[in-house]
């Protein structure tokens, strides 16, 4: 357990580590290429980590050298023996390497912890059938573990339902250029689109382009290769949004380096939320700089930015009035129930809160001190976190769950102090 000490004045300068959603997809379009690839400013946590450890299962050599990952693509083709493949609790993992079991030749079995085991992946699965694939839950319950049978990706056509999750489409994307025939995908409900953007935006940098209208109608061209070469990956905007919420909730400044404002990472339009709230914003080359204000509460549809709802929950409990977060119910899949658990631990902290199925309503007010439970969940504890420096006796059990996404979160949270 960790306690949070509140700070006096907040004037800091952070500098982000490599996204985790780039370098997710970046080791998988790097495994796919002909030849050596380098993973420049890449991420290494437990998620990613668990991305790697797969690759190598199927095949594909990876290593950390020069704070790159180093990968020796296999130009698709992968490791025909039977594998068994355990990915924790990341869920990018589960989702992207599920799909890539299909390029290879055998029986390829993914499993994972209990809160893995209750995450939904049936339509990834049923996607992946369409395109001759026998995929399917082990227990029959659309969860892992689950089996791949494959002797390659036949191709097709496939409607895909993607309203649990956005990594359903974008692990068939990225598989599909190996596929013997043309890909076209009709996608239904889809959540956090900009997430796809990032799936089309490394698939591009990687040689690979995707025809599409709008987010619906998808179509990826059989032949097309992957090419491997150095790859540099951006800082992650889901990560900067708790420094940038740092300068909200203290009325400080924080400036955030190797940070692209003008990402397609849907997370950098955190900025704009802050803004509404009445936060002052500055944005840079590579940097951007919020400086706190009053905080005034706001009604705002998330569904395209789901990874920086817990933050903007926490710093909802120090704005005046009420915060409405509508569009969420995919938040209920993630590593933890993040609607319930968000419930939870503000109400504990004396916010009034209630949830829906989708959507969550936090009154603004006077907040105390309380032990945090993080539900095993990351952003839950790097969002809490925030609330220490404003007001006293909170303290975070199991903080080191942070390692899964950001490793080095609490030695960057203490340079706030200095």
């Amino acid at each position: 357990m960790i306690e949070i000490k509140p700070i006096d004045h907040c004037d800091a300068s952070i500098t982000l580590p490599g996204s985790k959603s780039y370098t997710h997809r970046a080791l998988i379009l790097s495994a796919l290429a002909d030849g050596e690839s380098v993973l420049i400013n890449a991420l290494r946590s437990e998620d990613t980590e668990y991305t790697v450890r797969g690759l190598k299962k199927m095949g594909v050599p990876v290593f950390w050298q020069d704070a790159s990952f180093h990968v020796l693509g296999q130009g698709g083709r992968l490791k025909g023996e039977e594998n068994t493949i355990f990915l924790g609790n990341s869920g990018t993992s589960m989702r992207f390497l599920t799909a890539m079991a299909a390029l290879k030749e055998g029986r390829t079995l993914l499993d994972g912890t209990e809160r893995m085991r209750r995450r939904p992946i049936g339509e990834l699965l049923s996607g992946l059938e369409s395109l001759g694939i026998r995929a399917y839950s082990k227990e029959y319950n659309g969860c892992p573990p689950v089996v791949v049978e494959s002797k390659g990706l036949r191709g097709g056509r496939v409607r895909i339902r993607c309203d649990e999750s956005s990594q359903f489409l974008s692990a068939i994307l990225m598989v599909a250029p190996y596929a013997q025939q043309d890909v076209h995908i009709e996608v239904i409900g889809l959540s956090s689109s900009p997430y796809v953007d990032i799936t089309r935006d490394a698939m591009s940098a990687f040689g690979v382009e995707i025809e599409r209208k709008g987010n619906h109608t998808f179509f990826i061209r059989s032949g097309q290769r992957y090419l491997s070469q150095e790859y540099r990956i951006e800082g992650d905007a889901s990560h900067a949004s708790y420094f940038f919420s740092v300068a909200a909730v203290t009325r400080g400044r924080v400036r955030v380096e190797n940070f692209n404002p003008c990402s397609v990472q849907g997370d950098t339009g955190f900025l704009r939320i802050l803004e509404r709230m009445g936060c002052g914003v500055i944005r840079g080359g590579g940097w951007a700089e919020v400086s706190g204000k009053e905080l005034q509460g706001i009604e705002i549809d998330m569904n395209g930015m789901p990874d920086v709802v817990p933050t903007l929950a926490v710093t909802a409990a120090f704005a005046r009035g009420r915060t409405v977060i509508k569009g969420i119910g995919h938040l209920r899949h993630k590593e933890s129930d993040r609607i319930h658990g968000l419930k939870s631990e503000l109400t504990k902290m004396g916010v009034r809160v209630k949830e829906g199925e989708d959507w969550l309503r936090i009154e603004g007010g006077k907040v105390h001190g309380a032990e945090i439970d993080t539900h095993e969940d990351h952003r839950l504890a790097m969002s809490f976190a925030l609330a220490g420096l404003v007001v006293p006796g909170v303290k975070i059990k199991g903080e080191q769950c942070v390692s899964k996404s950001f490793p080095g979160f609490w030695e960057a949270f203490g340079r706030l102090y200095q």
